[in-house]
């Protein structure tokens, strides 16, 4: 068993996108392969719509009686179900040993946020796709283009030159509280264009462990029923505005339970940073140190005798990278940054991302038994 599989497993998630998909994760969701690669891009203004105002006050979305919660629910979906869409790409068959495998069509959802064409999804409803269609709600195809994406927060940027028949309106996630009503909207198994689903938000601020290195955090929680197919489909509130964008569900532990309404969408004002720098830039910025590495949990410590419970084993230092210019080494094992230590509640990702590149900070390392610090200056990296 390799390392990576040894770190996980505290719930089986699957993602809700196609399930050619769901290999990546190994058994679980993984929205990014961590490990040194290149990144980069400044924030920028973009024409997207301008978060709204409308729910600054939670008295404007009470509704008193069912008949008020139908009528909304179905203004919602009238306002918002023609920006959605779904999303059809061909992810190219493999040479093997025994020939050619057969190219594998996956779906997803997705929904347009400018009237440029330019349509969010998730990162790993379009990974791997070479062709992309899109499904238009009254059942038009027209061809796609991949702009960029950011594996590590699964938001991807399309774009279509064709009609743009309506354009989401962007709530502001940050209001979000439990229970609040919201209409879920995508195109299950990629067959059921368009369907609806309504429940409330369940929780906020939701983190999941991947398996990789990070958690994926502030995530929605929703009961509104998601399959696979929905990711990259809004989470849509009662004033019709796109507060999240639906990735994932979980149905179930490591223990045999069985779990039912447990639906987890990205939070619109997140999905909308990371859009707009894609949009400028066809890449998400992201800080980069130029190191490939292995997170120690305590049992890879007990397995491989290594003298930290937590930590993240350096085997690869990119030349001239800033990790290189910072004096680390392979074998070096990275204990804290500035000083917070990674442990089981501080992953390394996670933390590094709370930087911007640019920023100076310490690393903690363990060489050889000796505990020193590193200074070092983060660069700007495109990928993960």
């Amino acid at each position: 068993m390799t390392w990576k599989k040894m770190l996980y497993f505290v719930l089986t998630v699957v993602i809700a996108g196609g399930s050619a998909l769901t290999g990546a994760f190994a058994g679980g969701f993984a929205v990014y392969k961590a490990v040194g690669q290149n990144q980069s891009a400044p924030s920028v203004n973009v024409p997207l719509p301008a978060v709204s105002s409308t729910t600054n006050n939670p008295a404007q979305t009470l509704v008193l009686n069912s008949t008020d919660v139908e009528t909304a629910v179905t203004q919602s979906v009238q306002k918002v179900g023609p920006a959605v869409v779904t999303i059809v790409g061909t992810i190219p068959g493999q040479q093997t040993i025994f020939g050619q495998t057969s190219d594998a069509k996956v779906s997803g959802s997705g929904f347009f946020i400018s009237d440029k064409g330019y349509i969010v999804t998730n990162n790993h409803v379009v990974d791997g796709t070479q062709d992309v269609t899109i499904i238009l709600s009254d059942g038009t195809e027209q061809k796609a283009t991949l702009v960029g994406t950011d594996p590590y927060s699964d938001i991807a940027v399309l774009k279509t030159d064709g009609t743009v028949p309506a354009v989401a309106t962007l709530g502001n996630s940050d209001l979000l509280n439990p229970g609040e009503s919201v209409i879920a909207i995508g195109s299950p198994l990629g067959d059921f264009l368009n369907t609806v689903t309504v429940g409330v938000v369940s929780a906020t601020g939701r983190s999941i462990e991947t398996g990789n290195g990070y958690q994926v955090e502030g995530l929605i929680q929703t009961d509104a029923a998601i399959n696979q197919g929905n990711s990259g489909g809004p989470l849509v509130n009662l004033a019709g505005e796109v507060i999240g964008i639906n990735n994932m569900i979980v149905r179930g532990s490591g223990s045999g339970a069985v779990a039912e309404g447990l639906g987890f969408a990205i939070p619109v004002n997140t999905a909308q940073a990371v859009a707009s720098q894609i949009i400028a830039k066809g890449y998400f910025s992201r800080p980069f140190m130029g190191i490939s590495f292995q997170a120690i949990s305590p049992d890879i410590a007990d397995a491989y005798h290594l003298p930290v419970k937590w930590g993240i084993y350096v085997s690869k230092v990119a030349p001239n990278s800033p990790a290189s210019d910072a004096g680390l080494q392979a074998k070096d094992i990275i204990v804290s940054i500035n000083n917070v230590k990674v442990d089981e509640t501080h992953d390394y990702l996670n933390m590094l991302y709370t930087y911007k590149p640019g920023d100076a900070i310490s690393l903690g390392v363990l060489r050889d038994g000796k505990e020193m610090s590193l200074n070092i200056t983060l660069g700007e990296s495109s990928h993960t």
